[in-house]
């Protein structure tokens, strides 16, 4: 049994590696770029829309309402960035119940790489909205005292955000197999 996709190893040559982590992304990248493509072909502005338009303009919204119950003005500044990691995530996890793909956020360099992003991302927004001398005053607030407690917490952040994830799509990927295994064994028995 593989705990992660990058122990499945689908080409070797000297100190490169094509494996399973590799694959399903660009797999389910292509998927993202063609689905995208065929559900915006035809994009309308009038009131007669194709029920994909619908649907998409439906997980927008919602995706800008949660933004904005979060705290944040404006954000559609922040969709551009979440239509990254996004899109990473969510697609996989219903898949891999069924087939042999297994979710690029199984493996800890994905989850890693998700998490440097967004360890470089808030602080780049943060100097977007407040400004540069604003943002570090921020690690500064409510006393000079929490200047080390802030910057703990926003290395530890990026930590817990990758082991996090991980950890979740590791469990559910866990529980699958252990649930496929004891129906096996089950129904092989007398």
């Amino acid at each position: 049994m593989r705990l992660s996709s990058d122990e499945m190893v689908f080409w070797h040559y000297g100190i490169f590696k094509l494996n399973g982590t590799i694959v399903f992304t660009w797999g389910l990248m292509l998927v993202m770029v063609v689905g995208s493509k065929l559900v915006t072909r035809r994009l309308s502005t009038d009131l007669t829309r194709a029920p994909w338009q619908s649907l998409l303009e439906i997980v927008v919204t919602g995706i800008e309402k949660q933004i904005e119950d979060v705290g944040l003005r404006r954000p559609e500044k922040y969709i551009g960035f979440l239509r990254y990691p996004l899109p990473v995530r969510r697609p996989g996890e219903p898949v891999h119940r069924h087939s042999g793909y297994e979710p690029p956020t199984g493996s800890l360099s994905t989850t890693a790489a998700l998490a440097l992003c967004v360890f470089v991302a808030v602080p780049l927004f943060g100097i977007e909205e407040r400004g540069l001398g604003g943002y570090l005053k921020s690690y500064t607030e409510p006393t000079l005292l929490m200047l080390p407690f802030n910057i703990i917490s926003e290395l530890s952040r990026t930590l817990a955000l990758a082991v996090r994830l991980f950890g979740n799509m590791m469990s559910g990927t866990m529980i699958i197999a252990i649930l496929l295994t004891s129906r096996r064994s089950s129904s092989r028995s007398p």
